[in-house]
């Protein structure tokens, strides 16, 4: 996987970079990937640290600072949760969420999957329906707190689980769905519209150095734009 680095910078000042993480790559070191974007970060900069980390499936906005202060300023946002994260979730089902507060507690396993327990971690996300198609949904989230699959859970017991994410019962979509007269060849096996789950950080929200918002939006990469575009256009 070839990728630069550099096609990817959303904002760069003195202090902090935000790239629009590819999917499929990971956020830091990886014992199952030669490759993470901590890496490719640090050969445009060697100074640069990721100051969070994304699912590797999940694309969008992360956050880099350059130095140990801006780290440390990052880190205390992060801490006190006044940095704010956006995310699009495309789902499972039709559903009108206007400021749904989802408060469910959740325990991680060793297996690298989570539960809903009351035994867990306090867990706050805020869900907001941006759009609606034919047997899907569009869904603004914003995690409060930052669990370890949050957003996933939290949809998934909303019975609103995201587009291929059989962990947490997210069913495959296929372009035969929905288009009615789709025909695919004799001996050929339908691949699905997105082959992740398809989750997006669309945007964050940081202070920088001199106290100042700053507010950086990740356009969605292709195979989120081809779901997109498909399902508006065969929305009725």
């Amino acid at each position: 996987m070839k990728i630069d680095f550099k096609s990817l910078i959303l904002f760069e000042d003195d202090h902090f970079l935000v790239a629009n993480k590819p999917p499929f790559i990971a956020s830091l070191d990886d014992r199952n990937s030669d490759v993470n974007l901590q890496m490719l970060a640090k050969r445009y900069d060697d100074r640069l640290s990721a100051c969070h980390r994304l699912d590797k499936e999940t694309s969008g906005c992360l956050l880099f600072a350059k130095d140990a202060e801006a780290y440390r300023h990052a880190s205390i946002q992060f801490e006190k949760r006044t940095v704010d994260k956006v995310y699009h979730a495309f789902v499972n089902g039709i559903h009108e969420f206007n400021g749904l507060k989802v408060e469910l507690p959740i325990l991680s396993l060793n297996k690298g999957s989570v539960v809903i327990d009351f035994k867990g971690k306090a867990a706050t996300t805020i869900f907001n329906t941006i759009e609606v198609y034919k047997k899907h949904s569009l869904i603004e989230c914003r995690p409060e707190t930052g669990r370890m699959h949050q957003i996933r859970i939290h949809l998934s017991k909303k019975e609103a689980p995201i587009i291929n994410d059989p962990l947490y019962d997210g069913a495959p979509l296929f372009l035969s769905e929905l288009k009615r007269k789709f025909n695919i060849g004799k001996y050929e096996e339908e691949q699905p519209l997105i082959k992740r789950f398809a989750l997006h950080a669309a945007a964050l929200s940081f202070n920088d150095m001199a106290g100042e918002r700053v507010t950086v939006e990740a356009p969605y990469p292709k195979d989120l734009r081809v779901l997109h575009k498909q399902l508006v256009a065969n929305r009725f």
